[in-house]
């Protein structure tokens, strides 16, 4: 078989390896798993690109998907690039004034969106935009056609060899995609990246995984992000079956369905799944909550050490058999491995979820990066709690006077869209990507980060803050659902926390305090006392200038809808301050 060095590629594995495989993909509609097979990826997404070849695309031409997780944004992402054509993939859930900017931007000539509800978004939008030529729809919508349509055309364009010559033409360095950081210090940037990025990325994290050809993923990631759509080659490159999940809401009933053996999260996932069950276990009586907190201590002091003692392993194994393999079996049961991305992730709760048998693998990288650039790994040595592990090979990577970690190597980014000073500033003459990220090397090995550069803050008293590390500490809580540190230009730290309401409700329950509405629970003297302790016991655990001294209880809760997060789950500062 040739070199994989395009995107597209990819289909060559399904035609030459897996030509056999029924489920490729799936998704769920009216209640039934549908299943895309081997056949279907390389046929359809064929006929697509012929499709799109008949719409007059050519190559350079920009194509936004603005869809959720489903089979046919593979079809479009390989379609599109086999014609030459410049995938845009785009949040559906983002702010009209980011719509308006990436369609203008980007001057998108077609869309393909997901349901109605998508095409109302963007319609008025797209009736002051000229450069649009055609919206297609994956599901029914009134007013425009089915991406079935652009199928069918292509079943019957008379000039298939065109589609030959095309993918023949176009070279690894060649752009693929257009993809728009999630904007959370303004408007979005345009990262473009080619096939190499994209290709030499996922290659490396295919060949330090285990995953076999007969293994279940589930995808609940937006594919639009970089992260999870790197994991989506890399399903595709082992021939393993993906599960789309179109929305997060699904995501604890699919993963009993489904019962997969790996899926993608973002750290605040991982803390939520821990304190709903350190919730349970509080509730719980007498011999049991003794065992339940019995094993979270074990899971507490975990260390990846092939010489622990005899005593230690038979502790670990009595705190799996009674405590962690129900939390396995919440998640489906055959979870072997969770990939962490997107934020840091606490080193206790590795090391909980490592001691429950589920190996979480956490990484590193930036969009500008396609985009791993460090990544724990399940060989010997692969792992070390409070990193992100080695570094990904072909990659190199330095640190500025100031701590700010500098890469480079065949995934960095060509460049921001329109934007050649932004560029500029951000990869030097020596083709260094400055990542705006502080960390440092851990014996000579791991990569660890400490902190947003830009985040970094200095209070009045002339001391710099890193708030991350901080909210972190906070976010173990089961009192609370986000938090955000502030502190610039005070003489002391302080934050605004929303609460885990439904934490609060069950222990207002249990103290018999009553009250109507989430707003009137923030005003109790009660409950603001009980945040207060909650407060003074984990600034115990912090630095003198980095202790919270005021906080301020706020009971709108943070989403991506009303802007306080952005599309991956991270604090919007500018926004929220």
């Amino acid at each position: 078989m040739k070199p994989l060095t395009r995107l597209f590629d990819l289909l060559d594995l399904y035609q030459d390896k897996y030509s056999d495989k029924p489920d490729v993909f799936l998704s769920k509609s009216e209640g039934v798993w549908n299943a895309c097979s081997a056949v279907d990826y390389v046929t359809q997404t064929r006929d697509l690109s012929l499709g799109l070849l008949n719409l007059g695309i050519k190559p350079g031409t920009h194509i936004a998907t603005v869809m959720a997780n489903c089979p046919e944004w593979n079809l479009f992402d390989m379609a599109i690039m086999q014609v030459g054509a410049v995938q845009v993939p785009i949040y559906p859930n983002i702010s009209e004034e980011n719509y308006q900017y990436i369609l203008s931007d980007a001057r998108i000539e077609y869309l393909v969106v997901y349901n109605q509800e998508i095409y109302e978004r963007i319609r008025p939008i797209v009736a002051e935009l000229p450069f649009v030529k055609g919206i297609y729809s994956i599901h029914e919508t009134s007013d425009i056609p089915r991406w079935t349509e652009i199928l069918e055309a292509g079943k019957l364009y008379p000039h298939p060899e065109m589609l030959v010559e095309i993918k023949a033409s176009i070279l690894p360095d060649d752009l693929a995609s257009i993809i728009y950081t999630s904007g959370t210090t303004g408007l979005p940037k345009g990262v473009m990246l080619s096939h190499r990025n994209f290709v030499s990325n996922f290659l490396e994290c295919a060949r330090i995984s285990d995953f076999s050809s007969k293994e279940r993923a589930l995808s609940f990631l937006p594919l639009c992000h970089v992260y999870e759509r790197m994991l989506n080659y890399v399903y595709q490159y082992l021939g393993m079956s993906i599960y789309y999940a179109q929305s997060l809401e699904f995501v604890a009933a699919y993963l009993q369905e489904v019962r997969p053996h790996t899926f993608a999260a973002v750290p605040r996932m991982l803390e939520k799944i821990y304190n709903k069950m350190v919730s349970r276990g509080r509730n719980m009586k007498g011999i049991r909550k003794m065992v339940f907190f019995w094993a979270l201590r074990q899971g507490y002091n975990f260390e990846l050490d092939p010489t622990r003692r005899w005593g230690d392993e038979i502790a670990l194994f009595i705190a799996n058999l009674l405590v962690f393999s129900k939390w396995r079996s919440i998640l489906g049961g055959n979870v072997r491995i969770i990939v962490s991305g997107g934020a840091s992730l606490h080193p206790r709760l590795a090391r909980i979820f490592w001691a429950g048998r589920l190996k979480v693998m956490e990484g590193y990288g930036l969009t500008e990066t396609a985009p791993v650039i460090a990544v724990q790994t399940l060989e010997k040595g692969g792992v070390k709690f409070g990193t992100v592990g080695p570094l990904l090979p072909g990659i190199e990577v330095k640190f500025a006077p100031d701590g700010e970690i500098l890469c480079r190597g065949p995934n960095l980014m060509r460049g921001y869209y329109n934007k050649p000073e932004l560029t500029n500033e951000v990869i030097d003459n020596e083709g260094w990507f400055h990542t705006g990220d502080i960390g440092m090397m851990i014996d000579g090995k791991y990569l660890k980060i400490t902190d947003r550069k830009k985040e970094i803050f200095k209070t009045s008293t002339g001391k710099y803050i890193a708030p991350q590390p901080i909210e972190q500490r906070f976010a173990e809580s089961p009192f609370i659902d986000h938090i955000i540190v502030i502190g610039e230009d005070r003489k002391y730290t302080a934050a605004l926390i929303v609460p885990n309401f439904e934490y609060l409700r069950s222990w207002c329950e249990v103290k018999q305090i009553s009250y109507q509405t989430d707003y009137d629970s923030i005003t109790i003297p009660r409950i603001i006392g009980r945040m207060q302790e909650e407060v003074k016991r984990i600034n115990l655990k912090l630095g003198q200038t980095e202790k919270i001294k005021r906080f301020r209880l706020l009971a709108d809760l943070w989403s991506v809808e009303t802007g306080e997060l952005s599309p991956t789950l991270k604090l919007r500062r500018k926004f929220i301050q």
